[in-house]
């Protein structure tokens, strides 16, 4: 081996050195690696088409790509996303296909980061997909439903990564400890159980951060009198201080949405835990409470109108104090919101109103409902017929307010939760008086000016 290799693999960091170069040394996801499964039934057969390998950092994305890499009669090539453009592209295109006429042989392209790919940089390899110039291996940390375009993602099979097991930490922790080539075999190093435990469980499913911990711990640690190097448990969270948290797009989504379910649900133990993941995550809080605002409206109403004001108070509590303290207003409101009585009454309402407004002709106002308030109102008719509901006993009186084309229409149902009990049996009686009444409909439009 070339002495300048060797020495940049012998400095590479300990994650990188410690890759699985087989299908044997690789730890984890066993739903799709698993004995039978079909991804590795085709590794194995050198049969695997185009494909996306697509989930968090630190779960064998890459490093699988490379290990088909290693066992493919096919030839291999490995670009990025972000530092490719179309030109370079192009050639590799260019070459495979050359490959493929001149020696049968396939060729592997491996993308890193597919989802930062433009459609233009997308739509240049569409062809060769299609002809089987290449099977085409993209790795990705987004949702490539959402991220990529979908003339690529139709193109090819969709493999989902899954965040590793604290069991398969463990063993690779073990691995880089006893590995005398690329780990720390050759020295003695012992990581004591609870120390393990921690960084196993902050890793949070990324080996790579795991390892980078391990690596950390090891280098600056001091043997012992007898030429130990010990990881005690104080030594480890000195390494690996804090969780990590994905939040990439496709992850930030998928949060929001569980605290707005939540929200709805009346699950305030859960919509506190989403709304604390995502702060943890770094997710501007404004966000959430945007969202809580919302659905006050949305998913309560008049059923609690409260609800409204004590997420408008969240908010305002947020701009005046700010985090971390406003966390504890959010919190109430969260609680509160949760605890409320539901109904979708406003939503409906509001959505079959617009609906209306939208597509619905309508010929004007009626006449007594239109504008008095200039010189010559009363020449055109305007506001002949109208009942003023001050000068009736209640302060109402039946009167038809939509236009002719919407008469009778009714948008808000209010259900029989919390307050809207309420408002339902106060329509009930206006509705049977205005049956006993017999409710004018105010003045037709005049034919003519006066």
């Amino acid at each position: 081996m070339d002495l300048f290799l060797q020495n940049q693999k012998q400095s590479a960091p300990l994650a990188d050195r410690m890759r699985p170069r087989t299908l044997e040394e690789f730890v984890g996801q066993r739903h799709i690696l698993g004995e039978g499964k079909l991804l590795r039934r085709a590794i194995l057969a050198d049969k695997l088409s185009s494909s996306i390998f697509f989930g968090p950092p630190g779960c064998g994305k890459t490093t699988l790509a490379q290990i088909i890499a290693n066992t493919t009669r096919s030839a291999f090539c490995r670009v990025n996303a972000v530092s490719t453009g179309v030109g370079e592209v192009r050639k590799l295109l260019s070459e495979a296909e050359h490959r493929q006429k001149v020696y049968g042989q396939a060729t592997y392209l491996l993308l890193d980061e597919c989802h930062r790919w433009s459609k233009a940089q997308s739509d240049s390899i569409l062809p060769a997909i299609e002809q089987g110039v290449i099977r085409f291996i993209g790795s990705t940390t987004e949702n490539p439903m959402i991220a990529m375009t979908p003339a690529i993602v139709s193109r090819c099979r969709l493999f989902r990564f899954c965040p590793l097991s604290r069991e398969d930490i463990v063993t690779a922790i073990n691995r880089a400890i006893s590995d005398k080539e690329r780990g720390y075999g050759n020295l003695s190093v012992e990581v004591q159980p609870e120390a393990m435990a921690h960084i196993a469980d902050l890793a949070n499913g990324d080996v790579r951060a795991a390892l980078n911990a391990v690596e950390l711990a090891v280098l600056t640690t001091n043997p012992d009198a007898d030429g130990r190097i010990r990881i005690t448990l104080s030594i480890a969270e000195e390494s690996i201080q804090r969780r990590a948290v994905r939040c990439d797009e496709g992850e930030y989504y998928d949060m929001l949405s569980a605290f707005c379910k939540s929200l709805r649900g009346s699950d305030g133990d859960a919509a506190l835990f989403w709304c604390a993941r995502m702060l943890y995550a770094g997710v501007d809080p404004r966000i959430i409470v945007r969202r809580m605002i919302v659905h006050s409206s949305e998913d309560i109403g008049l059923a609690n109108p409260m609800a409204m004001q004590q997420a408008v108070a969240a908010m305002q509590a947020l701009e005046h104090i700010g985090m971390p303290e406003a966390r504890l207003n959010i919190a109430q409101a969260i609680l509160y919101i949760c605890e409320c009585p539901k109904s979708d009454s406003v939503t409906r309402a509001a959505e079959a109103a617009f609906f209306d407004a939208e597509h619905c002709r309508v010929a004007g106002v009626p006449t007594h409902l239109r504008d008095t308030h200039y010189a010559g109102a009363e020449r055109l008719g305007s506001g002949r017929g109208y009942r003023y509901p001050h000068d009736f006993p209640g302060h109402y009186v039946p009167q038809q307010y939509l236009p002719d084309e919407l008469a009778g229409r009714e948008y808000y149902h209010p259900s029989d939760q919390g307050g809207e009990a309420r408002i339902a049996a106060a329509r009930e009686r206006r509705k049977a008086r205005d049956a006993a009444e017999g409710a004018p409909n105010g003045e037709k439009p005049l034919g003519e000016v006066n």
